[in-house]
């Protein structure tokens, strides 16, 4: 047998004590019967309770965690949030934190486990990185089966009149597999009629955006009903409902609209529901687990994925928009790492003191503050996530310059100490949102045109100098004003690694090409679909994928790196 890479997270997650998720929800005041258990650690939350629950007001204050530009060194968003939930508890407060469903194709892929690391991690994390509730492979099936209805009503006559060349619905699979990007159909027989089609990972599905921002069972019928599938030999749209599909699609999701009970190390309450990406899909935890959270704690953590000018955006102007929720405070998460790769810094030398590629690495963090005190309205707490090459040098000169612009930091060392190593940060979010009320605010107006939402975002957040787009992207969003639709919320799909949509482009670029290539609506989501530059909707595998260091041992016990 290989090598298998040690994996210490895995490891101390073992080590710790887990308690019975029926404990778990009787620290929130769940009753035992109002769970739906998956095993002695993980549970639902049964839909007569939330039907109860979500009749009662709002009590708690929500903390959404973003970061600055995602480097391949990797910030801790995740870690923070839950090391932040962890210090909320210390302090003796009543705090919940909600995240999103990992992706197996990450898993498997480059990114890794989503459960966050050290002694800030969610568990039970082998179950919840892999399979989990089952959650993922519901969107799989509730997708897949309207993409075989589609073929299938194709086959039968087509009495829906549907142009085969305009489908627009692909399949999806939960893995990454650069291969099945483009795919030929309708082989089969003569009565079929072959075209190219495409696969998706889940979490970019439309249906995953649908699962984490219906708030009820009709919200969620009623969205997949409106889904659009393609177009007609007349050019008019054919949706779910045309194809009789959305009932059944309904049934299959029935379960996974019900959001998922676990816990961190310290034994506080997790709600791990819905995972579409933070790149190209809204990348927020469900709505519903925000708002069953908000009703049964004092102070709710949630991450919105990658930086605040990606998921952040998506999480004010898509999540707060459709569901009338707004933060109260947020967490900027950076690292002195993440600043010197932004000043240029190679990625092999980040271990090395250089105060200089620090200073030309912290443009980026202060566009973050930008982006989200003076962009969102919201007030914002800079949380230094500390890692141990960081010299005391480095990050005394950060707090000093800071200072003199009129921000600060809070050192942050939860993968070390747990909440304990984040109390200081809890302590501070407590003091800013007592202090500094939100004034959340959206960064266009719904009654906008289109192309008028993109350049507030390409100019206003970006700091984009000028923008183009692609002839078919200007002839889809004629025919979107032409539907009525343009008054959905923007979901713009683009790299991570940058504010331009050149990955390459580091630190906080102005005056860059901004350029459009694809436009989307996404009707049963409500919102349009903005894909920017070279962003795929299915990734590849990279050349040493994390699944060469994940194997089981005799007892089927997990090892590796989940």
């Amino acid at each position: 047998m290989k090598e298998i890479r040690f994996s210490p997270d895995l490891k101390i997650a073992r080590e710790k004590k887990l308690l019975a998720i029926e404990e778990i929800a009787k620290r929130i005041d769940i009753p035992s019967g109002s769970i739906e258990c998956y095993g002695h650690f993980i549970a639902k939350i049964s839909w007569q309770y939330l039907k109860e629950l979500f009749s009662q007001p709002k009590r708690g204050k929500l903390i959404l965690v973003t970061a600055t530009t995602p480097t391949p060194a990797g910030e801790g968003k995740t870690t923070t949030a839950i090391g932040l939930t962890d210090g909320f508890n210390r302090l003796g407060q009543k705090a919940i934190l909600c995240l999103r469903e990992p992706s197996m194709g990450p898993i498997f892929g480059v990114k890794g486990a989503a459960t966050g690391a050290g002694l800030a991690q969610v568990v039970p994390r082998e179950e919840i990185n892999l399979h989990f509730t089952g959650d993922f492979a519901a969107v799989a099936a509730a997708h897949n089966l309207l993409a075989a209805l589609i073929d299938n009503h194709l086959y039968q006559g087509n009495a829906l009149g549907i142009d085969p060349r305009k489908v627009s619905w692909g399949r999806v699979l939960d893995l990454n597999d650069r291969s099945l990007r483009k795919i030929l159909v309708g082989l089969e027989s003569r009565k079929s009629f072959p075209r190219v089609s495409f696969f998706d990972i889940v979490a970019a599905s439309e249906l995953m955006a649908i699962l984490c921002l219906s708030q009820s069972y009709m919200d969620l019928r009623e969205r997949l009903a409106n889904i659009q599938v393609g177009r007609r030999w007349n050019d008019t749209k054919v949706t779910a409902e045309d194809l009789e599909a959305a009932g059944a699609m309904s049934a299959l999701l029935v379960h996974a609209l019900k959001p998922n009970l676990v816990q961190t190390l310290e034994n506080n309450p997790v709600f791990v529901h819905g995972g579409p990406f933070g790149n190209i899909a809204h990348g927020c935890s469900s709505v519903m687990s925000l708002h069953t959270a908000l009703r049964l704690s004092d102070w709710v953590v949630t991450e919105a994925g990658f930086g605040s000018d990606l998921g952040g955006e998506k999480f004010v102007n898509i999540l707060c928009r459709q569901s009338g929720l707004s933060p109260d405070c947020a967490v900027i998460v950076t690292t002195i790492r993440a600043l010197k790769y932004h000043g240029g810094m190679e990625l092999e030398s980040l271990a090395k003191k250089d105060l200089a590629f620090l200073e030309k690495g912290l443009p980026n963090l202060l566009r973050h503050i930008e982006i989200v005190e003076e962009g969102f309205g919201i007030p914002a707490v800079i949380g230094l996530n500390r890692f141990s090459v960081d010299s005391e040098e480095e990050i005394d000169w950060l707090g000093e310059k800071l200072t003199d612009m009129g921000h600060s930091f809070v050192l942050c060392n939860h993968w070390q100490q747990g909440g304990l190593g984040a109390m200081d940060l809890a302590k501070k979010v407590i003091e800013k949102s007592s202090l500094h009320k939100s004034n959340c605010k959206f960064s266009y107006a719904d009654s906008d045109s289109v192309v008028e939402k993109i350049r507030k975002i390409a100019f206003n957040i970006y700091k984009a100098g000028d923008l183009s787009f692609h002839p078919t992207a200007y002839n889809e969003i004629k025919r979107i004003e032409e539907e009525g639709l343009a008054h959905f919320p923007l979901c713009m799909a683009k790299t991570q690694y940058s504010f331009s949509v050149d990955p390459n482009l580091k630190g906080a670029p102005e005056g860059h090409h901004f350029y459009v290539r694809e436009i989307r609506a996404a009707t049963g989501a409500k919102y349009i679909l903005v894909l920017c530059g070279e962003i795929n909707t299915m990734p590849g595998l990279p050349k040493v994928p994390s699944s060469s260091f994940i194997d089981i041992d005799a007892d089927g016990n997990i090892i590796g790196t989940i």
